[in-house]
């Protein structure tokens, strides 16, 4: 269901003035509807994958690894690495790569990142294409933290074991624990197997069915060590919004077309939050995937993003 595979036919390193260096890939038309694909995680980075939720002749895709991950450098970087920064990376890739508006496309965190863009730039914003919905509130992450062992018991309990805790203390207390571990208090090994276990924690509770291939990519190097000092610093400063501000200023985007995909057993991002910003946006478009969980890897995850990208004309969704 995906388009066929793609290579860039142009990449490189965006500089920003505090040291950081924005790995980013271009496919597709050129003379296309721009659109910026927003990787998940936050940490989690972009993959050949990404590139093919789009016809690449309809479509001039921009896509991007997120401050500390993936090809961006330093890698891993908590410094200077806040949602404000990031919306900045944004706009300086636009504004490199030439581009008036664009379409918004994002998942997961990605999705987060997207909403918070859009309320700083709605100018920039031609519509979104949404998957997996996170506001970034104190309840969604207190649930990652302290709500998805309900499901995958024994996945949680490798969690705790890293973090020393044979039950859950509480999402406080354990973002608390995990952020002595990150910062290598017990030592650099204790750190990097901590963030493996991290990243398959969640790579388990993605999918509805088992998917090995993703856990076991999720623990590679590439994404875990990245992914979960990266998830855990958001976590932590509770990627520095204000309690409820995503919902709170929809209104600065509500004028432009959304399709909101979001998978009936998301246990990572359930759909209450998909619900809340559709009841939030007039107009909006929810489609609930009744056989999927998380993951942007799942069949009827892929046949929504795909039939939403192939829908927009520019403008609206056909």
């Amino acid at each position: 269901m995906l388009y066929p595979e793609i290579s860039p036919h142009q990449s490189g390193w965006l500089s920003r003035d505090d040291g950081h260096e924005i790995y980013w890939e271009e496919v597709g038309n050129p003379s296309g509807i721009p659109v910026i694909f927003l990787h998940g995680g936050p940490g989690a980075g972009i993959s050949p994958n990404s590139r093919r939720f789009f016809d690449p002749e309809k479509y001039r895709v921009i896509l991007f690894d997120q401050r500390g991950a993936g090809k961006s450098r330093p890698f891993g970087s908590l410094e200077n690495n806040t949602t404000d920064h990031l919306i900045g990376d944004i706009e300086a890739l636009r504004e490199n790569r030439g581009i008036d508006q664009w379409l918004v496309f994002g998942g997961s965190w990605g999705s987060t990142l997207a909403l918070a863009y859009g309320q700083a730039c709605a100018e920039r914003v031609i519509g979104f294409v949404l998957r997996g919905i996170f506001l970034g509130t104190e309840a969604e992450i207190n649930w990652f933290m302290d709500g998805m062992g309900r499901f995958f018991p024994e996945a949680e309990q490798r969690f705790l074991d890293a973090a020393g805790f044979k039950e859950n203390p509480g999402f406080q207390a354990l973002l608390d624990r995990y952020a002595d571990i990150f910062a290598n208090k017990d030592g650099e090994e204790t750190a990097i197997h901590a963030a493996r276990v991290w990243s398959a924690y969640e790579a388990t509770c993605c999918t509805l069915l088992p998917d090995d291939g993703l856990v076991e990519d999720f623990e590679g190097d590439q994404i875990a060590l990245a992914l979960a000092k990266l998830e855990h610093h958001y976590f932590v400063h509770r990627c520095f919004f204000e309690e409820g501000q995503l919902i709170a200023n929809v209104d600065r985007i509500a004028h432009l077309p959304i399709v909101i995909v979001q998978g009936r057993y998301d246990v990572v991002c359930p759909p209450v939050s998909a619900l809340a910003l559709h009841q939030a946006w007039p107009g909006s478009a929810l489609v609930i995937v009744d056989d999927a969980g998380h993951a942007a890897s799942e069949p009827g995850i892929i046949r929504e993003l795909v039939r939403a990208t192939d829908r927009f004309d520019g403008k609206h969704f056909a």
